[in-house]
């Protein structure tokens, strides 16, 4: 009769949220949803037709913490088994990013990935979901917005603050920048992914969102408008590194506010049982912590 072997996915959750004892802790380690480790822990379960783990504070029964060990020892194993032989041939990645982030955060960092793993080969497109220009077909997709996605399964990579940018140029001329109220009858470049009403409401200004001037929906154009001196755009200051790192850009204000949208991972449920994906997902998160 053949065996059964356990999924590698529940196995890895299985000595996961052993070590961790944390369902939470488990989830973002393995760049997986909460829902999506108890899923992984019944079925493993469900396999060896034995409990693993305590109700409580999931605590090991006997059967389980002999299991562990079995588990352990072979995660070791395999760990120590050449990548090349465990993982024959290139494996390839689809990811959909939205354009400044690409730019700004994605590109700087692609060297260390491509070195850590040059056995996957990666597909870069551009999407912006939040203005419904989205790739097709994409393993894996950042979004930036309110991560409220029931569609897809997803973590947050960071948070940002916003604040106006400039260049020296314009910023010499039209300034000094004392008090949020000097914005007023100053060029506004505008964006719909980036609303100045987060701006105003933070320092209690009573302004309505303008409705003129240029727009972008990308907010690495609008720093290219701004340093051309076309205007000032309310930009993200991890997006606006680049260009503040350069001098073409600077900050009319030391004071930040935060973004009320974020920068998700976002994925089909499945997904991360790849190898290549929960790879990408795993170094991303660390090289932006």
């Amino acid at each position: 009769m053949a065996l059964r072997i356990p999924p590698i996915q529940c196995l890895l959750t299985f000595e996961a949220l052993a070590r961790l004892r944390s369902v939470t802790q488990a989830a973002e380690e393995l760049c997986v949803t909460p829902s999506a480790v108890s899923h992984r822990v019944r079925q493993l379960e469900q396999i060896l037709g034995t409990k693993l783990f305590g109700r409580a504070d999931f605590s090991l029964t006997t059967e389980g913490s002999e299991y562990l060990a079995h588990v352990r020892e072979g995660l070791s194993a395999l760990e120590r088994f050449p990548s090349q032989a465990a993982s024959p041939g290139r494996r390839k990645l689809r990811i959909a990013v939205t354009p400044t982030f690409a730019r700004s955060i994605l590109m700087p960092r692609l060297r260390q990935f491509f070195e850590a793993y040059p056995e996957i080969d990666l597909t870069l497109q551009v999407s912006i979901p939040l203005l419904d220009v989205v790739a097709e077909d994409a393993d894996l997709t950042i979004r930036f917005g309110t991560g409220r996605y029931a569609d897809v399964e997803h973590v947050c990579l960071f948070k940002d603050e916003v604040t106006p940018l400039a260049s020296p140029a314009w910023a010499r001329e039209n300034g000094p920048f004392e008090h949020a109220a000097d914005l007023e009858g100053q060029t506004l470049l505008r964006s719909p992914l980036e609303p100045w009403r987060t701006w105003f409401a933070a320092h209690d200004l009573d302004w309505p969102e303008p409705v003129d001037g240029s727009s972008f929906n990308d907010i690495g154009l609008m720093c290219d408008a701004a340093a051309q001196g076309l205007g000032v755009g309310l930009v993200r200051v991890r997006l606006g590194a680049p260009w503040l790192e350069n001098g073409s850009l600077v900050r009319l204000y030391p004071r930040t506010v935060p973004s009320p949208h974020a920068h998700y991972l976002c994925w089909r449920t499945g997904a991360m049982d790849r190898w290549e994906c929960a790879t990408f997902a795993q170094w991303l998160r660390q090289s932006l912590a």
